[in-house]
């Protein structure tokens, strides 16, 4: 039998998924909630703190808290990797390494990775799933201090930023993204298993650490029928969320 706070933090997670409290909205007070639970509000902070672990919720000033994202959402004012976000919809997050090859670092490559010439770096071109099922293509490259931890990553690693973490202590901490649509090649249709020149939403990102170090940059590719992206706009909050298609 669930623990009372784990009860409270999924009546939570449902409500946020109806869009009881919408992105960007804060939660009741403990009080209130304590109340409505008919728990202590120590029981109340236990299942907000599980909340605020998946990225859901944030602490603003004093003690309420604000909606960052829904289960089928990421705010892009938070930054979760493809596998924190589909894990915190309850769904797998599957990744398949397609081809890797150290190249020598390209202008492009130079520039946004602020490398000195002649630098080599590593580009994985890499299938993602959920449930099974292809839905992102990954055209990364990573700067020359982290490909060869990279390198080493097995093929089907399904969170490379948590392996990262856990070996080299790598926080994945700012990102800036590029969105626009493209149609798919015969190869990404292939991968993808959409029909070539399907149009693919494509998002083009450069990461870096919490110095404003660049780690990566990635051409990543959509099927549209998986994802969708949504803005939510008001005068405190204008996040733009990934979302799946179907929500």
């Amino acid at each position: 039998m669930a623990a009372r706070h784990e009860e409270i933090a999924e009546a939570l997670r449902r409500a946020i998924d109806r869009e009881d409290y919408t992105v960007g909205s804060l939660l009741p007070p403990e009080t209130e909630l304590a109340a409505r639970y008919g728990v202590s509000r120590g029981t109340v902070r236990q299942a907000v703190a599980t909340l605020t672990a998946e990225g859901l919720i944030g602490s603003r000033q004093g003690a309420r808290r604000v909606v960052l994202a829904g289960r089928r959402s990421q705010s892009f004012a938070e930054l979760r990797s493809f596998a924190q976000w589909a894990r915190a919809m309850g769904r797998e997050a599957t990744g398949r390494v397609i081809t890797q090859e150290w190249r020598a670092a390209t202008a492009e490559d130079r520039v946004r990775l602020q490398l000195d010439p002649g630098a080599r770096v590593l580009h994985v071109l890499r299938l993602r799933g959920l449930d099974g099922q292809p839905v992102l293509l990954e055209r990364t490259v990573y700067a020359d201090w982290i490909s060869p931890a990279v390198e080493h990553i097995e093929a089907d690693c399904p969170s490379v930023t948590q392996r990262l973490l856990d070996d080299t202590g790598l926080v994945f901490a700012y990102g800036e993204h590029v969105i626009d649509a493209v149609a798919a090649g015969a190869r990404d249709a292939e991968l993808l298993a959409v029909r070539r020149t399907s149009p693919l939403l494509r998002v083009r990102r450069v990461t870096t650490t919490r110095e404003g170090r660049p780690v990566e940059w990635s051409d990543d590719r959509y099927r549209p029928d998986a994802v969708s992206f949504s803005v939510h706009n008001s005068i405190g909050n204008n996040a733009l969320a990934r979302k799946t298609a179907d929500h």
